[in-house]
């Protein structure tokens, strides 16, 4: 059974120290800027990307030596492109591996255009290659690719010189040294000044709010973009350098092109990319974090303004969150192309996992939306639970924070709340009663006593004078004349600082009246006789 919350009357907002805010609403706009340029680089890198990589089709293929991209041929009646292509690009290799001065020279054999390196036979241009590359004829065609392979030969024969080796060297070694002192540079600037001027420009931090999750998860997301950018960027030029890496980067990069951009997963309908994918996958975590963005500056700005109470506006701001994480996927998973309908499939293998392995979390959730609705119990409110006294400061999906008045946050589940008795203090009415048990000697004056206990209930600043304080005299004790003063007040969270505080008062209070308060005590009567006892069976006493 859940007791009750209450409004703000009495409550006392603590927080954990000076929160930094910087100045003006410069800061706030440059974030806000920076989080649309992000998702305009998203949306252009789903747009361009796949329309502006090349990729071989059928028809075609590419000769390519050390990893550079010479011209696309077509396939014959006889060969297909890519293993005509293959053979091109073998050949080159091996003739570009020796010593002799290579020479490319175009000849007429039965008609047709052929192309030689030093009197060795390479390739011949047909009608497909002129109407590939919209030559006006083979032979203009194969002069063209004449001249591009004198150059290209040479050029990768001088690569392979000592000289030219050692000073792409001493480049790549350079450009490492560089990018290194680089990305420490950028880590700390980013750890010390970017992200805090981020995250405090981004969040309001009024009430004690902190920053969400989601969006310390995005900003270290972006570094590691940066920083992936930054290395892949480098590796890819030192690879240009040097014809033997060269090669092998360009069939990494070939492969890659074709794995990741190339639509190859189909969905419903449609077919996607990996990339396309992970480009949703971050819309969807930028959507989530500007969702807490947009809450926090409602909780904290708008419906602050209405005077609503702290609990309520919690709950509110709440709904609000997930209304707009559920609008905002529906559309963004629409405007992708992706058909919710052919996500019944897996929405039903998720539901059976639910109701398999997942049915604490889903209970826990459950009983979140009805803490949500319901209102039992609010962020703000002092409760007691089990063993543990605090307030409440979040009310989440599945869990629910208390900090107790030790400062400590416990992490409850939102389930044990509607499954166990909770007192909250706070419930409508903050106003409470405490009770304080007072034993005092046997030859004490009850009527003075209570005048005491009363007097000093007057005194204390943080006892209400309406409803008076009562005393009532509960009993004889052991030891003691039993009393117990009834006080009421409207900040439960300071109970134990109250009682305290009274205690010590009664305590000094009793001892000005001479009024003592005292200790157990037993009374122990021996009785008079004849010793020792005789204990024997066959004694007197026990044959009597």
């Amino acid at each position: 059974m859940a007791v009750g919350r209450g409004d703000d009357l009495g409550r006392v907002t603590e927080t954990d120290g000076p929160v930094y805010r910087p100045g003006g609403s410069h800061w706030r706009r440059w974030g806000r800027s920076l989080s649309r340029l992000m998702v305009i680089v998203m949306v252009w890198l789903a747009i361009v990307l796949p329309s502006t990589a090349q990729f071989p089709t059928l028809d075609t293929a590419p000769i390519v030596l050390d990893g550079r991209l010479l011209f696309e041929i077509a396939s014959t009646n006889q060969i297909e492109a890519g293993e005509r292509a293959e053979a091109i690009s073998a050949a080159l290799e091996e003739q570009v591996t020796s010593n002799d001065e290579l020479t490319v020279t175009l000849e007429t054999r039965n008609k047709a255009s052929v192309i030689v390196v030093n009197d060795r036979y390479l390739m011949t241009v047909t009608q497909e290659d002129a109407r590939l590359n919209s030559a006006p004829s083979t032979r203009s065609q194969a002069l063209q690719w004449t001249a591009v392979l004198n150059r290209e030969l040479a050029t990768a024969q001088e690569e392979r010189s000592h000289s030219v080796l050692r000073e792409r060297v001493i480049i790549a070694l350079g450009i490492l040294l560089l990018v290194l002192v680089i990305d420490r540079v950028t880590g700390s600037l980013w750890r010390r000044s970017l992200r805090p001027m981020l995250t405090t420009a981004t969040t309001p931090h009024d009430d004690g709010y902190t920053p969400p999750a989601g969006l310390n998860l995005l900003l270290s997301l972006l570094l590691s973009v940066i920083r992936f950018a930054l290395w892949f960027g480098t590796i890819t030029y030192i690879t240009t350098l040097f014809p033997f890496t060269r090669r092998w980067s360009y069939f990494l990069r070939r492969q890659a092109l074709v794995g990741f951009i190339e639509p190859n997963l189909r969905l419903g309908q449609n077919e996607f990319s990996i990339a396309s994918l992970l480009i949703l996958l971050g819309l969807l975590l930028a959507l989530v974090v500007v969702s807490g963005i947009v809450t926090n500056f409602l909780r904290s700005r708008v419906l602050r303004l209405t005077g609503i109470d702290r609990g309520s506006r919690e709950a509110l701001s709440v709904l609000i969150k997930y209304t707009l994480i559920f609008v905002g996927a529906v559309v963004l998973l629409q405007i992708w192309g992706l058909d919710l309908s052919s996500l019944a499939l897996i929405a039903s293998a998720l539901g059976v996992g639910i109701g398999l392995g997942l049915q604490n979390i889903a209970k826990d959730f459950g009983s979140g939306l009805i803490l949500i609705f319901e209102r039992p119990i609010l962020v703000g409110d002092f409760v007691s639970f089990g063993e543990f006294q605090g307030t409440v400061e979040r009310i989440g999906g599945r869990s629910t924070e208390i900090k107790t008045l030790d400062q400590i946050s416990i992490i409850v589940p939102n389930s044990r709340f509607l499954e166990q008795e909770v007192i909250n203090w706070s419930h409508r009415n903050p106003v409470s009663r405490i009770r304080l048990p007072v034993g005092v000697a046997y030859h004490s004056d009850p009527k003075v006593v209570k005048e005491v206990l009363i007097e000093v209930s007057y005194h204390n600043a943080q006892v209400l004078s309406k409803p008076p304080p009562l005393v009532f005299f509960k009993g004889f004790g052991d030891s003691a004349l039993e009393f117990e003063l009834l006080v009421w007040i409207a900040d439960p969270p300071k109970q134990l600082l109250i009682m305290s505080d009274l205690y010590f008062a009664i305590e000094a209070a009793l001892r000005q009246h001479d009024i003592e308060i005292p200790f157990p005590q037993r009374d122990l009567h021996i009785r008079s006789g004849q010793l020792p006892v005789d204990l024997r069976a066959d004694s007197p006493a026990e044959s009597s």
